[in-house]
């Protein structure tokens, strides 16, 4: 599930030293950026890193007090801006007395579209998410997944050019993260601009063509996955399973193992030099009879890049 490359275009969000202050404390702090029209982008950031107050300015549900942004053009938080634009927030939810039907033809009729219009998409999106056959039932007997799943349909009845969504599959089952996840990547190829959050850093690394990560209100990085990875090279690890019970202090003797963390049944073993120490591991396990189940050296996640800029960060 990985997104193709961003098309070369021009950009569907502009960001210019925007600033936001809370009661004298600085949430967002002079960021500057752009999405290019097209692209996947991803938001990243500890708890109170300034993600939600980002986006808030970004949607125009809060003002900013300093800087600018626009949206395909227009300023943030203008007509012209909330209509080329939906937002999925977190928290959000359908009204549970109303059907799935209900939901939609309302929220359709909020952004004037013609009924038949609104009708033959509704009936596309519900198809789209599985729920065309409980577009009757009252959403109070929905499941969260398929309340999240509606939302979705919700912010897209408007046919939006560039679309926000903060935490879009947080707490759902597999099988309704990996519909919607799906369903985000088959809007982006067909051009739709997606200004993700989130704290789900696999997710970021599948979906994304770049993600940006904030800390503390500032923006200490924004790359492609794969270059932010290089960020985090001394954090090449060999993971490993074994039949027998064994201590990590055994592993953490191996040549040129610098951290051994246990990880449910297996040990990983973080080292720079990743071929020198899958050998070591093989022939410790030859020399005291130890049955290896699983051996794998893995390159830096994006994980471990986030948490590397982010600790940096912590000390600049």
């Amino acid at each position: 599930m990985v997104s193709s490359p961003a098309p070369d275009r021009k950009a569907a969000i502009e960001v210019c030293h925007l600033t936001k202050r809370y009661n004298g404390v600085v949430a967002v702090d002079d960021i500057s950026f752009e999405v290019r029209a097209g692209e996947f982008f991803g938001f990243l950031g500890p708890n109170g890193a300034g993600k939600t107050t980002t986006v808030r300015m970004l949607t125009g549900i809060i003002r900013a007090d300093g800087g600018s942004a626009l949206v395909m053009g227009f300023p943030a938080g203008s007509l012209k801006a909330k209509q080329m634009a939906s937002v999925v927030p977190e928290m959000a939810n359908a009204y549970t007395d109303l059907s799935a039907w209900d939901n939609l033809m309302l929220m359709a009729d909020l952004y004037s579209i013609p009924a038949r219009t609104a009708k033959e998409r509704a009936r596309e999106l519900l198809h789209t998410i599985g729920l065309l056959e409980r577009k009757d039932s009252q959403v109070r007997a929905y499941s969260r997944g398929m309340r999240q799943r509606l939302i979705l349909a919700m912010a897209l009845i408007s046919d939006p050019e560039v679309l926000f969504l903060d935490e879009p599959t947080s707490g759902l089952d597999v099988q309704s993260s990996r519909l919607i996840k799906e369903l985000l990547l088959k809007l982006n190829r067909a051009g739709k601009t997606i200004f993700l959050t989130t704290h789900d850093m696999d997710e970021a690394n599948q979906l994304c063509h770049r993600v940006a990560i904030i800390n503390k209100g500032k923006l200490i990085a924004i790359n492609a996955p794969e270059q932010l990875k290089l960020t985090a090279s001394r954090r090449h690890s060999v993971e490993v399973s074994f039949a027998n019970s064994i201590h990590p202090s055994t592993l953490a003797t191996l040549p040129g193992v610098s951290d051994v963390q246990r990880l449910g049944d297996k040990y990983r073993l973080f080292t720079s030099a990743p071929g020198e120490v899958a050998a070591a591991v093989v022939s410790l396990a030859h020399a005291h009879g130890f049955k290896i189940i699983s051996l794998n050296t893995l390159t830096p996640s994006l994980e471990d890049a986030f948490l590397a800029l982010t600790e940096e960060a912590k000390h600049a």
